[in-house]
């Protein structure tokens, strides 16, 4: 039996995609992964073979910085980048205006380059990113049955009356005015709108007759799970999502780091988590902030600067473990609270280790999945461009401490059940009871 993985070439995507394929692994199954080159040495940690498959203009394997993109990339990037430093309304704008090049880049090219990987690898399973919007174009135009996998929040996939880009929750924290978000409304139903049009060209020249897609957004595969808790979505929300799999999470396993295993074993000070992800650390205003406001307390701070040269953070206690790049799963569990700009990893991750969170979200879906957080009292959430240092500091000392801010209670059932019921087996369970033949492979799974 084969699985075929699809995803973009972002380790950040490819994590938990490859952590998910670990159930496939382990019973014995063989394993492709179908992504670029920058990825590569993480598909060959995994064990799997890989299938060229260049899904974009961009990469990432693990940290990114724009002088590294292709050239047009790299100024969109830095656009973004400074987008962020506006705020959540300016920041959700412009990457409304860059949707169409960027999720459906070359979208005919690639969706015959996956033809082209299904004919040679044959699967009897495949399993594709959601945001792989060409991949399950390929896929979709061919026939070729496929579980989406929703990585992000799950708002990543639109139901009932919501536009893809536009929040449909926002924390407390965050109180744009309503001329702003009527405005953003309209940018938001204007890209759907050319983007279904992008789609529905694309799908019309790769299989002529095909039912042209109302909301390209709001498709999804034959199968669809969520990287996500189900006790953590709004039950009328889920009401609203096709038939699915909540899968918890996809907590890959680590290597063992000696450095790492020696700094934990040296002291009993608490420990606080510090990460801004593989994109965002590049925000090294608020990084510097967050040194800032955990400097003077009694704790011990494992930070993962990313993209910030770690001069711009200043000095830095010589207790703390600083690098570009951590064993986020393998600090999480020793941590007392987590640091995060609220990217879907890092939030179920966390909540997996029984970690509250604060969390500093900056674009796409963080402001949900922050929003799902302060709601469930699973940690508090700031606004990046508003919260000083002192307010960070704050946070961070009441939910290390005994206030009754967090529901440390559910935070602990939810943690146990994640951890009870890994993703990976969940996923596995899902795909199993699937009987629906694969597209021109013959009999399979899926």
């Amino acid at each position: 039996m084969t699985l075929l993985v699809i995803s973009p070439d972002y380790a950040s995507h490819l994590y938990p995609l490859a952590t998910l394929a670990t159930a496939w692994r382990d019973a014995g199954e063989r394993v492709v992964v179908a992504t670029g080159t920058a990825t590569d040495t993480l598909v060959t940690a995994f064990g799997y073979e890989r299938e060229h498959l260049q899904l974009g203009r961009g990469s990432n394997p693990g940290v990114i910085r724009a002088e590294e993109q292709p050239a047009g990339e790299d100024d969109s990037l830095r656009g973004f980048f400074e987008a962020t430093r506006l705020g959540a309304v300016e920041t959700l704008a412009y990457q409304a205006r860059a949707r169409g090049d960027d999720l459906l880049w070359n979208a005919v090219g690639v969706a015959r380059a996956v033809h082209d990987v299904v004919d040679r690898v044959r699967p009897d399973t495949v399993v594709v990113d959601h945001l792989a919007f060409g991949a399950r174009l390929g896929l979709a135009s061919r026939g070729t049955s496929h579980a989406d996998v929703v990585l992000g929040h799950p708002s990543a996939l639109t139901v009932g009356d919501e536009v893809y880009g536009y929040p449909p929750a926002w924390p407390r924290a965050f109180t744009p005015g309503p001329d702003a978000l009527a405005e953003l409304r309209r940018l938001s139903e204007q890209v759907r709108d050319d983007f279904t049009a992008q789609w529905n060209t694309a799908l019309a020249q790769l299989s002529p007759g095909a039912t042209p897609s109302v909301d390209a957004f709001a498709e999804t595969g034959d199968v669809l799970m969520l990287n996500y808790p189900a006790e953590l979505h709004d039950h009328d929300r889920t009401a609203l999502l096709p038939r699915h799999t909540f899968l918890g999470s996809a907590v890959r396993a680590e290597a063992p780091d000696e450095e790492v295993e020696a700094w934990l074993g040296r002291s009993d000070q608490p420990v606080v988590y510090v990460s801004l992800g593989s994109f965002l650390s590049a925000r090294s205003d608020l990084l510097a902030t967050i040194v800032e406001a955990l400097r003077p307390l009694d704790v011990r701070v494992a930070l993962a600067h990313g993209s910030t040269p770690r001069p711009l953070l200043g000095a830095l206690p010589e207790s703390w473990l600083v690098r570009e790049m951590l064993p986020q799963v393998t600090l999480l569990g020793h941590a007392s609270v987590a640091v995060s700009h609220g990217g879907n990893n890092s939030v179920t991750e966390s909540l997996t280790a029984g970690v509250p969170l604060l969390l500093l979200p900056l674009s796409t879906d963080q402001f949900a999945g922050a929003a799902a957080v302060e709601v469930q009292r699973l940690g508090e959430v700031l606004d990046p461009n508003r919260a000083d240092a002192a307010a960070i500091r704050s946070a961070a000392e009441r939910l290390m401490g005994p206030a009754d801010s967090v529901d440390r209670a559910g935070l602990h059932r939810l943690g146990a059940s994640m951890r009870e019921h890994p993703g990976p087996l969940r996923a596995r369970d899902a795909l199993t009871r699937q009987t629906t033949p694969a597209g021109g492979s013959g009999p399979a799974t899926l």
